[in-house]
């Protein structure tokens, strides 16, 4: 049995990457929202949006990682001290998500905002875009190996589905040979019941490898 798969809740990420747009007296304020796992595609991300948009005046960034949100970064871009990284930060982490980068495009339009103005500006500016893009949920799944005679791989793997379906676990693919192979992911919470599963179908207890995050759908 494992005992050691972290408990804590996964937090959700965006579901898609996408967009949110708006104007604030004649100031264009894009924010481009992308799926990230790590600080360098993160800086990839804000690289190929300057890239694109490269007549914005400034391009102000913030991006939180890790599936419990743990790693945070935010940069102003030329914006006064704390009037736009740090907004957008917040406004990811008022999100609950995470593994998520933001890049807001600004494009000047002659009229200053004013501190308080450019603060509401850039939450406003990842708000919508994740209002547009919408969030899914996440959970750590442990991963598991079942090898059973070649044999009887038929009568376990019908058995063996029926039991996964019922414990909102899933099968990640079948390998044969003198033995079957079924791979599956299930929630830690249900490794117990697995085991009995397998004490009273006469099988050895699983295999546990490494815990994957996956999308609750």
């Amino acid at each position: 049995m494992v005992s050691d798969v972290p408990n804590k809740p996964v937090l959700p990420t965006i579901a898609r990457d996408g967009e949110g747009e708006f104007t604030e007296k004649r100031s264009r304020f894009l924010c481009t929202l992308r799926r990230v796992t790590s600080p360098e595609q993160a800086h990839d991300v804000i690289a190929q949006v300057r890239q694109r948009d490269w007549d914005g005046r400034h391009h102000c960034t913030a991006f939180v990682l890790g599936p419990h949100g743990e790693t945070l970064r935010s940069n102003d871009d030329g914006e006064p001290a704390g009037t736009a990284g740090a907004p957008m930060l917040a406004a990811l982490q008022g999100a609950e998500v995470t593994d998520v980068v933001a890049v807001v495009t600004r494009w000047f339009g002659g009229v200053l905002l004013g501190t308080g103005g450019l603060v509401r500006a850039y939450s406003k500016a990842v708000t919508l875009a994740i209002e547009n893009v919408g969030t899914v949920e996440r959970m750590r799944m442990q991963v598991a190996q079942l090898q059973v005679p070649a044999a009887e791989a038929g009568r376990i793997e019908n058995s063996l589905r029926q039991w996964l379906a019922n414990n909102s676990a899933t099968l990640a693919g079948v390998e044969y040979g003198a033995n079957a192979t079924f791979t599956f992911n299930l929630p830690p919470k249900n490794i117990d019941e697995l085991e009995r599963w397998c004490a009273q179908a006469g099988l050895a207890a699983p295999t546990y490898l490494d815990t994957v995050i996956s999308e609750l759908r």
